[in-house]
């Protein structure tokens, strides 16, 4: 059997202790780590190690041009165990015990935080609840970063907001590019976050807050530039996971728990995009002269909401004032169609006022109405991702 990368590297490092009690205790540490990492999934193992070299070690990446060299950051994702025997001396393996170290502190610890953000990735950890949000949407490119700023010195305490500052800063980076239409998808991620990986690196928690929110803050498209957001065809995933958060934390700011995982979740249960305008355009001949301009307006984010798949079933093509009822068994941003959302819900209105947030009741649905919408929802979205909330975690 030909032999892994990560068991290439495995003995490299461990071939080249000495002590043999030291040799079968970093042996040991080695196979305990990795088993609890393939635990979690297939490549687990050799993805956590890509994840803490290329955090703490590459320098170079691909450049952007036909013929271009790999630099680290493209060998790290595949040669790893080439690249660490090349640049040995260089990340300080000389002798023995340089080599039981590098297993014992840097393996062992960068290898346990990769773990224990992959945990969070498959289900919300309090503090690192937007890991959770980033790993819905495939964005893998996270873990390097995460891992970037993190020191095997750094008390809990230091991590936990290390962690915490990078994956709001992701979470908020994301968002921004999903409302203006652009690509989250690694090729076009990958050169711009190796970038940011390199700008962190190890760097204190008020460094890092101070790098993060000026790169937000040097961005230049928010949400109010795109006052235009729509479902089309290639962005079904992406808009229901912005009214996921949205759902989620106009709720959770109005003292419920948070239903986002549910939202989210896949089967017979699952949650589907709901328009409030049904697919007639005839209905709405007064206000639209084509069907093209009638779908633009219907496939607007002022226009949708997220429900159960079987209320879109039994409701979905019935006129607004018909529906209107039945929104009143739905989440908080659903019932704020109808005027009794605003009676006897106390936590509910005092979000409103104290966000000024533009909640208002309509006993009819047209075309001013999902204007309206659109500027609520650009609110509540420059509300949950507003990137002070980097400052707030210093």
């Amino acid at each position: 059997m030909s032999l892994s990368p990560i068991d290439m590297l495995k003995g490299f490092l461990v071939a080249n202790i000495t002590d043999e009690d030291k040799k079968a205790l970093a042996n040991n540490m080695w196979r305990t780590r990795t088993n609890a990492l393939l635990e979690l999934g297939k490549e687990e193992d050799s993805d956590a190690v890509k994840a803490w070299l290329r955090s703490q070690y590459a320098k170079s990446i691909r450049e952007r041009k036909k013929g271009a060299t790999p630099g680290d950051f493209d060998r790290l994702g595949t040669q790893f165990h080439r690249w660490v025997r090349e640049n040995d001396k260089e990340i300080g393996l000389k002798k023995s015990d340089n080599f039981f170290n590098y297993i014992e502190k840097d393996f062992q610890f960068y290898t346990q935080q990769y773990l224990r953000l992959r945990r969070a990735a498959q289900d919300l950890v309090l503090g690192l609840e937007e890991v959770f949000y980033n790993a819905k949407l495939e964005f893998t490119l996270q873990y390097p970063l995460l891992l970037a700023p993190l020191s095997p010195d750094d008390k809990e305490e230091a991590l936990a907001t290390k962690l915490h500052v990078v994956a709001t800063y992701i979470d908020i980076m994301l968002a921004r590019r999903l409302w203006n239409f652009h690509s989250i998808a690694y090729s076009n991620m990958q050169y711009a976050m190796f970038l940011v990986m390199k700008e962190i690196r190890r760097k204190p928690v008020s460094e890092l807050v101070a790098i993060l929110s000026k790169k937000l803050a040097d961005e230049t498209e928010s949400f109010a530039d795109n006052p235009r957001l729509r479902l089309h065809q290639q962005n079904n995933y992406a808009v229901h996971w912005l009214l996921a958060r949205l759902t989620d934390s106009v709720e959770v700011s109005s003292g419920l728990p948070s239903h986002f995982k549910e939202y989210m979740a896949e089967g017979k249960e699952r949650y589907e995009i709901e328009h409030i305008w049904a697919n007639h355009p005839e209905w709405h001949a007064d206000e639209f002269g084509h069907a093209a301009d009638f779908a633009e307006y219907r496939n607007r984010i002022g226009g949708l909401l997220l429900l159960p798949k079987q209320f879109n079933a039994s409701y979905g093509d019935l006129p607004y004032k018909e529906k209107l009822p039945h929104y009143l068994k739905g989440n908080i941003l659903t019932q704020s169609l109808h005027k009794d959302a605003y009676e006897r819900n106390p936590e509910f209105l005092r979000f409103r006022d104290r966000e000024n947030v533009p909640f208002e009741p309509y006993e009819d649905f047209k075309k001013a109405e999902i204007d309206k919408r659109q500027i609520l929802y650009i609110k509540l979205a420059e509300i949950l991702w507003n990137p002070n909330r980097l400052t707030v975690l210093e």
